[in-house]
Order: C-alpha cells, then sequence, then structure tokens
C-alpha cells in the first residue's frame, strides 16, 4: 500500500517519532493509524508514549464562560514552565472553549468525552492534539477534569487565580447565579463571590447540599468531645448542634462570611445586590478546580540528579 506524505505527518505529530520510522510503522501496518502508533511504541520509537509514565501536576486550568454557561478544564504538566509556553496556553484555551461549546449543562464531565470532542478543523480530537503536543513541547500531558454550569436566567461569572493569561491561570472559579436581573450587576457580584470561593474553598452551598456523611463524621467527633466535659446529656446535645452550626458556617458558602467586607454572610450579600439587578437572585451552584489538588507529586532533588548525570556526586 502507497503511504501518503499526509500519513507520515499526521503520525509524526501524534507520536513525536522520525520521519522514516513513521513511514515504516504506516507500511507495516497498511496505513492505519492507530496500528502504526502501538507499532512504534512497541518499538520504543514514540516520544509521546515514552512521556506517558511521567507524573504530570503541573499546567493550567483554563476558564471559559458564554452568558448564562461556564466550563473549567485542567490540563496538567510535567513541569509550572509549560504553563508559561504560548502553544501550551493556546491548547488549554481551545479545549476550554470547546468543552464549553459542547454544552453538557452542568457538572462533572468525562475527561474522556472532552478527549473526544473535534479539536476545530484540524482533522483531529483533543486527545489526539494533545499526544501531538506532547510530541512538540517535550513533556507529559493530561487532560485531568473537566466541568461545567448553566442557568436558564441570569450568568455564569468566573475567576482565575494566579492568572497566566486571559482565563488560564492556576485556580479556575465559576458560580452560577439564577436571575432576571441585569447583566452587568450579575457578573460583578459573581465575580466577588468567585474570587471570595477561592479564598475559602466551601464544600457546598448550603447545609441542604452537604455530603450526610460528612455532617454524620463531624457530629460523631463533636460528640465525643462534648460527653468528655462529663455535663448532662441535655447540655451536651446544645453544645453538639452549636458546633455543628459553626461547622456549617465554616463550610457552607451561603453561610460563610464574606471574605471582601469581613462582615456579612454571603446569603445576605446576594438579598443586598438583588436591588442593584432589579430581581431576585438565586445562587445555584460553583466549581472551583485548583492546580494538580489530588495529584501525588514526586518530589527530587534536582541539584544531585544534574550530579548524578553528570558523574560528579
Amino acid at each position: 500500500m502507497a503511504i501518503s506524505a499526509s500519513q507520515v505527518k499526521e503520525l509524526r505529530e501524534l507520536t513525536g517519532a522520525g520521519m522514516m520510522d513513521c513511514k515504516n510503522a504506516l507500511t507495516a501496518t497498511d496505513g492505519d493509524i492507530e496500528a502504526a502508533i502501538d507499532w512504534l511504541r512497541s518499538k520504543g520509537l514514540s516520544k509521546a508514549a515514552k512521556k506517558s509514565g511521567r507524573v504530570a501536576a503541573e499546567g493550567l486550568v483554563g476558564v471559559a464562560t458564554e452568558g448564562n454557561k461556564g466550563t473549567v478544564v485542567e490540563l496538567n504538566s510535567e513541569t509550572d514552565f509549560v504553563a508559561l509556553n504560548e502553544e501550551f496556553q493556546a491548547l488549554v484555551a481551545n479545549i476550554a472553549l470547546i468543552a464549553l461549546a459542547d454544552d453538557q449543562g452542568s457538572g462533572d464531565t468525562d475527561a474522556d468525552r472532552v478527549n473526544s470532542l473535534a479539536f476545530h478543523t484540524s482533522g483531529m480530537n483533543v486527545g489526539e492534539k494533545v499526544t501531538a503536543t506532547v510530541a512538540t513541547i517535550g513533556e507529559n500531558m493530561v487532560l485531568r477534569r473537566s466541568s461545567a454550569l448553566s442557568v436558564e436566567q441570569g450568568v455564569v461569572a468566573s475567576y482565575i487565580h494566579n492568572g497566566v493569561a486571559d482565563g488560564l491561570g492556576k485556580m479556575g472559579v465559576l458560580v452560577a447565579l439564577q436571575s432576571d436581573g441585569d447583566k452587568e450587576v450579575l457578573n460583578a457580584i459573581g465575580k466577588q463571590i468567585a474570587m471570595h470561593i477561592a479564598a475559602t474553598n466551601p464544600l457546598a452551598v448550603s447545609s441542604d447540599d452537604l455530603d450526610p456523611a460528612v455532617v454524620a463524621r463531624e457530629r460523631a467527633v463533636f460528640s465525643e468531645q462534648a460527653s468528655a466535659s462529663g455535663k448532662p446529656a441535655a447540655i451536651i446535645e446544645k453544645m453538639v448542634e452549636g458546633r455543628i452550626r459553626k461547622f456549617y458556617g465554616e463550610v457552607c458558602l451561603l453561610e460563610q462570611v464574606f471574605v471582601i467586607d469581613g462582615e456579612n454572610k454571603i446569603s445576605d450579600v446576594l438579598n443586598a445586590a438583588q436591588k442593584d439587578a432589579g430581581a431576585d437572585i438565586k445562587l445555584t451552584g460553583f466549581v472551583r478546580m485548583a492546580l494538580g489538588e489530588g495529584v501525588e507529586k514526586v518530589e527530587s532533588d534536582f541539584a544531585a540528579e544534574v550530579a548524578a548525570a553528570a558523574g560528579t556526586k
């Protein structure tokens, strides 16, 4: 079977392997791209495959919003230097836009689904584009997470913390506000609340949204602590309920004190904003995505590694 230059080019972009190696792989697999990738991997010739085992806990979080919907994605890399790479930044921004256009409503979305979406007019899907970028930039990359929010009426506001470019940074926050009110007012208060969320990391919008198992665990701890006081059961019960209310104030967004003014609860801040917005405002959800959270990072002594490589320990 005759192998075209475009097939060789595509395989090279996907794997980072040499031109002749790509041609040989395609010849051996009758032009089957997927089979050719596996052929290169089996020969140890795919640069992207070689990098896939490395821990990727750095990178960027990207957000994209449009009116009443928004999305946030996390693309991990091996080092934080990649976050300054314009090609990597463009990749994250484009993935966020593609995920936004997919319009899956609210909630966590499967990264595999986002990887399967077409990457504009490149002829690749998102996953293939990430693999191709692995080969050109030289670091392992993983599209780890994607999440979306939407409302029927209102806005989804956003905030980027430690930003390196528009919509890109180390943490992304989305806030969904359901309202028929003034969009400019909604976006302004939404961004302020998103900044608050970045700082306080609430567990839920309200106590009704908390995981019952989390509440039960806290109640058990508080009960044990209160019982040690030796006070009567009725007093202990009141002590536990008081501590539970304090716990709600610490972890439930609407019960938290607004970090910007240090006085009012978020629920009161929203009530006050309704006058300027000209309509009721309901906070229906939020997403806080911090780069690398939950990923076990490998600590290394860079100086020692360099010395060892040079044989001069």
